[in-house]
């Protein structure tokens, strides 16, 4: 397993773009349609741009016309933490990278009812790709099991 650690502040504005620092670090969102991992479907697991910690497998991704990459489940149970968010006057419930505590989207409750309901609207900013083909060369070994 591996050890993830959050970089410092300093670290994390020289290894990420604008967008990514601004979603995961400040809250914000990205534009609706703007993030390449919106119609990625490929096999393969999305990590934590800033940790590197699993978050989502590609096995869980869905089309959402919400226009930001939608999973119906974390990678695991422990993956993401779950906070009440109240801001710009709406009731939702945001979604938090364990380690990294970065700020990943919302999660909501009219996903597709065959995976459980729940729809994982994540800013692809806050992400990371792993291919399938890839897992092992980036230390992910144990997740090539998900896709046998």
């Amino acid at each position: 397993m591996k050890n993830y650690k959050k970089p410092c502040d300093e670290e994390l504005r020289r290894k990420l773009d604008e967008i990514s620092y601004r979603v995961t670090q400040r809250n914000a969102t990205e534009k609706p349609f703007s993030s390449p991992y919106n119609n990625n479907f490929q096999e393969g697991i999305y990590v934590d741009i800033v940790t590197g910690e699993p978050l989502f497998c590609s096995r869980d991704k869905f089309s959402s016309i919400s226009g930001w990459p939608a999973f119906a489940n974390p990678i695991s149970d422990n993956a993401i933490n779950e906070f009440n968010d109240y801001s710009f006057g709406m009731e939702r419930t945001e979604v938090r990278s364990v380690i990294g505590n970065s700020h990943l989207g919302h999660v909501f409750n009219d996903g597709p009812k065959e995976f459980g309901g729940r729809r994982y609207c994540i800013n692809g900013a806050a992400l990371k790709f792993i291919s399938k083909e890839n897992l092992e060369k980036e230390g992910y070994d144990e997740y090539l099991s998900f896709f046998n």
